[in-house]
């Protein structure tokens, strides 16, 4: 007897194939067979007349590192159907950390992570952490090691080049990492202490990832006026390190490269034509959200979050930050900064919370404030902890990269704050409503491929994101024609529709629109025995 029977379904594999009709049988965690299976019985029959039968969402960027432990049946994702999420993203996981940096890691992420309440912080390795999911979450969870938080573990966040000694220790940190079962390294160039890094060392650090077949998964340096330098010297570094790129929100944001996603598309065939394993990574919005703090210059994060805090109440330091970021700053990917597109996501104090939802430069003309004063008075105020959405996106851009054969999904979702960005529940649903039924860029079975197998084989998993016998069971059941992305950013924090079943590992997490409370959800270690 099966222990899930999925009937008359119209099946869309994942490969990128034409639907069928069929159904699907699932016994524990694998599907084990799909055809016309009239004669057989099972514990749970779901009808999926008029129903799409596909494999599960994969969100190849997230920032579920500790909100996920918090939250454990996570519906903003499992909602809209994702079955696995992608953590240690932009060069800082929590995993790998020492007593002294897992706390600094804390606090620095705070405006990404939240404060994860209940959740017992005491893990070191990879492997430790890790094990903190399997059967404790909805979603499945992939994990890459982070270069920045190597990085913290071995020098600090200290403004210098690693000594020989160092940069060995950070060589076997990341081995380390890869056989406890991480996917490959992520970067976050824009971010401290990852920004202090140079191109040398992190080619050394994806070295050490090329004997586990992992990859490379960069925030680059710039995403503004440099951005397609940024963007080759990404490529660059995977060639040298013989090691795969997969570029992460791979944008072409600010009005100086409206228009110029071809360009960035230009750089990626060419690299794939030279032999480099080149996939990428979106959503479909044109706002991005970080903590706020991140637009200062790179210089005022050395030493962590205290020395930051102490460089804005000095007068003098404050007054030579104002200088920088008007020029255009790192920390703003080399732009002008524009205080009428960043808009506060969320604020811990009573005091600042009739500021979320308004840009920087409308909620200082309400606190009678010059715009810099007031974003310098509000991360002194909330203690850095807090985010920002910036709406430096171009539709076009979207549209014309999220149609590259070697384009995945990811929403680099974050969920904390009072009014945090709405891909966190929208990504998934909004593609298929948006971009496949509503404007016809891209065929259904594409948009799914993009969604399942494809980055299902970036991450080295080719057992999901799929539908065939022997394949793990993470399915989706979704009405094509209803399916509707409904989160929006005055009101982020609302579910799709149109997506009524969802199966991870086999399991029924989402049962006619209602999450059942089900937590089967496992770390998928690449390496580990």
């Amino acid at each position: 007897m099966l222990d899930v029977l999925i009937r008359n379904g119209r099946v869309i594999d994942g490969t990128g194939n034409p639907w069928y009709h069929a159904d699907v049988g699932v016994g524990g965690d694998r599907i084990v067979a799909v055809g016309r299976l009239g004669g057989e019985s099972a514990r749970r029959v779901i009808d999926a007349d008029g129903l799409y039968v596909s494999p599960g969402f994969v969100d190849m960027h997230t920032h579920s590192d500790l909100a996920l432990l918090a939250q454990p049946t996570w519906e903003c994702k499992i909602m809209q159907g994702v079955t696995l999420e992608v953590l240690g993203q932009d060069g800082l996981g929590l995993a790998p950390v020492t007593d002294e940096t897992r706390d600094v890691l804390h606090g620095q992420l705070m405006g990404w992570n939240g404060p994860g309440p209940g959740v017992r912080r005491d893990w070191h390795t990879m492997a430790q952490y890790l094990d903190r999911f399997d059967g404790r979450v909805t979603p499945n969870v992939a994990a890459l090691v982070g270069h920045g938080t190597v990085r913290m573990a071995v020098i600090g966040l200290e403004d210098r080049a690693p000594t020989a000694v160092e940069l060995a220790q950070m060589r076997q940190l990341v081995g380390k990492a890869m056989r406890d079962g991480a996917v490959g390294l992520s970067a976050g160039l824009t971010y401290a202490p990852g920004m202090y890094g140079t191109d040398d060392e992190v080619v050394a650090l994806c070295e050490a990832t090329h004997p586990y077949g992992g990859y490379y998964q960069p925030h680059h340096r710039g995403y503004g006026a440099r951005a397609l330098e940024c963007y080759a010297a990404s490529l660059e570094i995977g060639r040298r390190a013989r090691v795969p790129v997969h570029l992460t929100h791979a944008l072409m944001n600010f009005t100086v490269n409206r228009g110029r996603a071809a360009e960035m598309l230009v750089l990626v065939d060419r690299a794939r034509a030279d032999g480099i394993e080149v996939t990428l990574d979106t959503y479909p919005y044109l706002a991005g959200m970080s903590y706020l703090h991140a637009a200062l210059p790179s210089w005022a994060h050395a030493g962590g979050g205290a020395a930051t805090l102490a460089r804005l109440a000095n007068p003098e330091t404050r007054a030579r930050i104002g200088r920088e970021l008007e020029a255009g700053s790192d920390g703003f990917n080399g732009m002008p900064i524009d205080w009428g597109i960043m808009v506060l996501a969320g604020a811990a104090l009573d005091a600042n919370r009739p500021y979320v939802g308004l840009s920087i430069r409308d909620g200082a003309a309400r606190a009678g404030r010059a715009p810099f004063e007031f974003y310098c008075d509000l991360l002194v105020a909330e203690q850095l902890g807090v985010g920002s959405l910036t709406f430096s996106g171009n539709e076009e851009n979207v549209r014309t990269i999220m149609q590259h054969p070697a384009h995945t999904a990811g929403s680099d979702g974050i969920t904390i704050g009072d009014r945090p960005h709405p891909r966190a529940w929208g990504t998934f649903s909004r593609y298929l409503a948006e971009y496949v039924r509503n404007l016809g860029l891209l065929r259904l079975e594409e948009m799914v491929r993009k969604m399942t197998s494809l980055p299902c084989r970036r991450l080295g998993f080719t057992d999901r994101g799929v539908i065939r016998p022997g394949a793990a069971a993470d399915l989706v059941g979704f009405d094509a024609d209803r399916v509707q992305d409904t989160a929006t950013y005055e009101d982020p924090r609302r579910h799709p529709t149109g997506i009524p079943y969802v199966l991870v590992n086999g399991v029924v997490v989402k049962d006619l629109d209602r999450h059942t409370g089900a937590t089967p959800g496992r770390a998928l270690r690449k390496n580990a025995p």
